[in-house]
């Protein structure tokens, strides 16, 4: 872990990254691709320690309120949060300003904030949004080894839900011959309807890779998959676009559920997460919204 000051926080979209890198150890981390220039090795955390100050900063000159969002290209709740308290500080920052926000994680150390979020959430709007991609608890612990498991993420969406926070599921990605089967799509559907989450984001059946996170996801393959790595050269060479055999049957049940459930999908979750409560704003005594996107 480093320390650097950053010259800016937000970006024109109002995204945010507190950190770059990540400790959670996911195999098949994007993130990780060469083409971002995320720290080497990836788990040396680059710790954006103004971050607070350059939040404030920015919020206090803006005229209009508007979502912010953040957990896009690192998670805010690794583990080096816990003592740095970096992301807790931006939330008290964006709920003192009346801002909404956009949040997203594998980790259940967002429950630590648990009175911020709701705090957004009546001033303004707050969307939580969770990664499941592995019903199975062992498989979950290769795939992702130093977060928490699934079901324990499907318990911090349950605790939204009482709360009434609403929720955004990133079911992806999936890995094609370990998790892009039935059983692991029904599990995680069930999650979902159960703690009533507002949508799904799932592109498709599979995962990408480049530069960077193929390398790493093969090494993890050695370890915990012997084999998988030669089937993937094999089946899929160096394709950006890893796509499951199984992916039009997994989609047709997907959309079926969407269908049946009333959930948004896809562009229609960040649709939804962009936009700012017209009725949270008042400009002039008149109720006044205008979107922006993160």
């Amino acid at each position: 872990m480093h320390f650097v000051n950053a010259k800016s926080i937000l970006s024109p979209q109002n995204g945010m990254n507190l950190y770059r890198g990540c400790t959670h150890g996911c195999i098949y981390c994007d993130s990780r691709s060469v083409c971002y220039h995320n720290p080497v090795p990836f788990e040396d955390v680059e710790v954006k320690q103004n971050a607070p100050e350059l939040l404030e900063d920015r919020l206090r000159r803006k005229r209009l309120k508007c979502m912010i969002g953040t957990g896009a290209m690192c998670d805010p709740y690794m583990h080096c949060e816990k003592d740095l308290k970096l992301t807790r500080r931006c939330l008290e920052i964006i709920d003192r300003y009346g801002f909404g926000l956009a949040i997203q994680t594998k980790s259940d150390l967002i429950m630590r904030d648990i009175d911020l979020l709701e705090s957004i959430n009546k001033k303004a709007k707050c969307v939580v949004q969770m990664t499941l991609t592995t019903y199975d608890e062992n498989l979950c612990r290769k795939i992702e080894p130093n977060v928490c498991t699934t079901h324990r993420r499907y318990e911090v969406l349950k605790e939204m839900q009482l709360r009434k926070i609403p929720t955004i599921v990133w079911m992806t990605p999936d890995l094609p011959y370990i998790n892009d089967t039935q059983e692991n799509l029904d599990g995680i559907l069930s999650y979902c309807k159960d703690a009533d989450v507002k949508g799904i984001i799932k592109f498709g059946f599979g995962v990408t890779l480049r530069e960077g996170d193929r390398e790493y996801l093969y090494e993890c393959f050695d370890k915990n998959f012997p084999g998988m790595k030669e089937l993937y050269q094999k089946k899929f060479g160096n394709a950006y676009l890893v796509n499951s055999p199984n992916h039009n049957a997994l989609m047709s049940k997907f959309k079926a559920f969407i269908r049946e459930n009333n959930m948004l999908m896809d562009n229609q979750c960040f649709e939804y997460m962009r936009k700012f409560p017209e009725e949270k704003v008042l400009k002039n005594g008149i109720p006044y919204q205008r979107e922006f996107e993160f």
